[in-house]
């Protein structure tokens, strides 16, 4: 955790709002916060990943992380990053695992509107109430998957690895058993056990989160679509269609605000 957000979460505020830029490239290494976390990129696309999970997160979408989350977050393009710092004791009712959710209009105008607190704000005048209808809000968004669950067995987690790394390689069954040190029929029984999905399930998912990521850059759906490893564009819409519910060029489209 670094100097800066360290003396931000020792002000006695529930919420605390913190602005930041970052360049392409940048890593945030392994750490934790006392406070639980709300990251939110303006603009710019973050991957974050903890001991459980790894996450995409998108324009329109944040990550929150319970407090005391172990998490590493890494910046494919520069980003603008919105954070919020929870005290656990107002947070209770909010998940309690890490999880993506989605920045709707309202959530993303209080977000937004929270950075312009003075550190030390009248927690019982207008900003007090902002800060809990912020609150409110953080509890009611949808969650949507974009997450791929980690898997806690140190073999898995360098397929895992791998295979973020770089999600179009076509590596067979063979070669992933390889790299983690055990038999075919192993892997594939111990990868389910520990993340719910096949190995060529959870790669699928993983390479649908890269997309989403190059969407969001403003690449072309057809050079995305090969660029994560699909053999034909048709292939990659219905895919990501059926798993996100819009077409790989309607998912960034903000609905018009009412």
């Amino acid at each position: 955790m670094n100097q800066r957000s360290a003396d931000l979460e020792t002000i006695p505020r529930p919420v605390i709002a913190l602005a930041d830029e970052y360049e392409a490239g940048f890593v945030d290494p392994l750490h934790f916060h006392p406070r639980a976390q709300l990251l939110y990129a303006v603009s710019g696309v973050m991957s974050v990943l903890t001991e459980t999970d790894s996450f995409i997160v998108p324009p329109q979408r944040a990550v929150w992380l319970p407090a005391g989350t172990a998490h590493e977050v890494s910046c494919r393009g520069p980003v603008s990053l919105r954070t919020l710092y929870i005290e656990p004791a107002v947070s209770a009712h909010l998940p309690r695992r890490s999880c993506v959710i989605e920045v709707v209009d309202l959530l993303r105008a209080l977000i937004l509107e929270a950075m312009r607190f003075e550190r030390e704000y009248d927690e019982h005048g207008r900003e007090g109430r902002i800060v809990r209808l912020l609150l409110d809000e953080l509890a009611a968004v949808p969650a949507p998957s974009l997450q791929a669950r980690m898997p806690r067995d140190q073999r898995l987690g360098r397929v895992c690895r791998a295979i973020l790394a770089e999600p179009a390689r076509d590596d067979d069954l063979d070669h992933w058993a390889r790299l983690a040190g055990m038999g075919r029929r192993t892997l594939t029984r111990r990868f389910r056990q520990e993340t719910g999905m096949s190995l060529v399930a959870w790669r699928q998912h993983v390479r649908l989160l890269d997309a989403l990521s190059r969407l969001a850059a403003g690449q072309p759906v057809t050079t995305v679509a090969f660029d994560v490893g699909y053999e034909s564009l048709s292939a990659f819409t219905t895919t990501f269609q059926k798993t996100f519910g819009v077409s790989p060029s309607r998912y960034f489209a903000r609905p018009p605000s009412a």
